[in-house]
């Protein structure tokens, strides 16, 4: 009896170390996709980061804020398909920061990331402000944003 107990646990534990190898094997690596997306060894890249907050404009129009924020969403549009932006979108809760969405610019630079956002209707208007951050993420980000289309039945 304890011989088919010892029997049954060897078993069950060398599948277990069979399955937990096969799951923990590391896809094999890819050095045209790495160089392509401007990986370090890590396969990671920097980023920057912009934090949209509250400006300090007002607007009451109806009209005039409904336009800002089709021109807010076709200028994420271009930057994203020019591969500037490789993140965007709302917060969906009112939070102590006053952030109201975010941004992931396709490069390392504060400046050039400043010169991005300011494209933005929104920003420019004042209903928007923001707060820049540097930022070091999986350089393979960007390749999300060629499937989004696929998924998505409208554009906002």
């Amino acid at each position: 009896m304890k011989l088919k107990i010892y029997l049954s646990l060897t078993l069950l534990v060398a599948t277990l170390s069979f399955a937990q190898e096969k799951k923990a094997e590391k896809p094999k690596f890819n050095e045209e996709l790495a160089a392509s997306l401007g990986t370090d060894q890590y396969g990671m890249k920097p980023y920057t980061i912009v934090m949209l907050t509250t400006g300090s404009t007002k607007v009451d129009d109806k009209g005039k804020m409904e336009e800002l924020m089709k021109g807010h969403l076709a200028n994420i549009r271009k930057l994203a398909d020019e591969g500037k932006i490789v993140v965007a979108g709302p917060f969906l809760e009112q939070n102590k920061e006053n952030y109201r969405g975010m941004f992931i610019f396709n490069t390392k630079s504060k400046e050039e990331a400043e010169q991005w956002v300011k494209t933005d209707p929104a920003i420019q208007a004042g209903v928007f402000s923001y707060e820049i951050f540097p930022w070091y993420g999986s350089a393979a980000l960007p390749l999300y944003l060629k499937h989004h289309g696929e998924i998505s039945k409208e554009k906002p």
